[in-house]
């Protein structure tokens, strides 16, 4: 099965995380609780900060930009793995790049707004008397932009290179959805091109954890020089940005710089940490521990339960009607 001449598959096949069918249902509600969990923190986040004056700063602007990145992130790869799981594991050709392109692109954007929250964190911290002209309006978009710009670009790149190779020996994927070394490892054409492409932006996207640990390093050495309960607070507060970070930043080394030859359940493993698991724990480590968010959520909750109400109360006098 799988087997054909040197040629473009009109479509792949998907054998996901496990193929045992009494893995499959609570794989599926686990994964799917796992996804609307992440949709609605960072829905929650981005409504809180865009409904608040309060956090119009950069920090905030940083936080709801990189929320949705995250809703994009997961979003490119779950829906398509719950639906493996309940139904077929077939996905076509186009489908693949599609998938494959925008996971590419929301992951590395998902990145490089984390290196540029840890350079905000690190002005505001350890050089709090220039915060408000380095960090400027045009700075934070040009952080932005640069971090959205090259993101898609190189994956635009990668897709169409990935695209040109033929696949001459099966079109059974071992993963459960379309990333870039499985793919490569079906091709029997030369991925010379793409190995050049991919280590060039493996150089780039190897700077984005160095800037966010050095930078949370920084941090750490500022905030526990404070003799203060505060300082304590902010240096734990740190400690396990810095740790999600390691965890995120570790799973994606531990996966692409293996060969692409290299697939493994433990690949698969560490691909769910980075693509399900930190995104579901990013609004609640970055945003609804913070206090001036917590009190952004309170007014955003009181200005939508007086309208929940009067929703409410109008579907109860239309009941009664009838």
């Amino acid at each position: 099965m799988g087997i054909f001449n040197l040629t473009r598959p009109s479509e792949f096949i998907l054998l996901g995380l496990f193929s045992s069918p009494e893995d499959q249902k609570p794989l599926f509600a686990l994964f799917l609780i796992m996804y609307l969990v992440t949709l609605t923190g960072n829905l929650v986040i981005i409504l809180a900060i865009h409904s608040n004056f309060q956090l119009q700063n950069p920090m905030y602007f940083f936080l709801s930009i990189l929320s949705f990145a995250d809703i994009c992130y997961t979003t490119a790869i779950v829906p398509k793995m719950l639906v493996n799981l309940s139904e077929t594991k077939t996905i076509s050709c186009a489908e693949c790049l599609a998938q494959m392109y925008f996971f590419l692109v929301f992951g590395n954007t998902d990145s490089y707004l984390l290196a540029t929250t840890a350079i905000d964190s690190y002005v505001a911290l350890c050089n709090p008397f220039h915060y408000v002209t380095v960090m400027n309006h045009r700075c934070c978009v040009l952080l932005v932009t640069f971090s959205i710009a090259f993101s898609y670009l190189y994956s635009l790149l990668h897709v169409l290179l990935v695209n040109r190779l033929n696949f001459c020996a099966s079109n059974v994927i071992h993963h459960f959805f379309c990333d870039v070394n499985p793919l490569l490892k079906l091709s029997c054409s030369s991925n010379s091109v793409n190995e050049v492409v991919a280590r060039t932006e493996g150089l780039a996207s190897v700077m984005a954890p160095f800037v966010y640990i050095i930078s949370y390093v920084q941090i750490l050495n500022a905030v526990l020089k404070i003799p203060s309960t505060t300082g304590k607070r902010k240096a734990f507060s740190c400690s396990s940005h810095l740790s999600l970070m390691t965890l995120f930043y570790g799973s994606i080394s531990y996966v692409y710089l293996q060969p692409p030859t290299s697939c493994t359940i433990k690949n698969q493993i560490a691909t769910i940490i980075y693509t399900v698991l930190t995104p579901i724990l990013n609004p609640f480590m970055y945003s609804l521990r913070n206090k001036d968010m917590k009190q952004g959520l309170e007014k955003l909750v009181s200005r939508i339960k007086p309208q929940m109400n009067e929703i409410s109360s109008k579907e109860s006098n239309k009941i009664h009607r009838f």
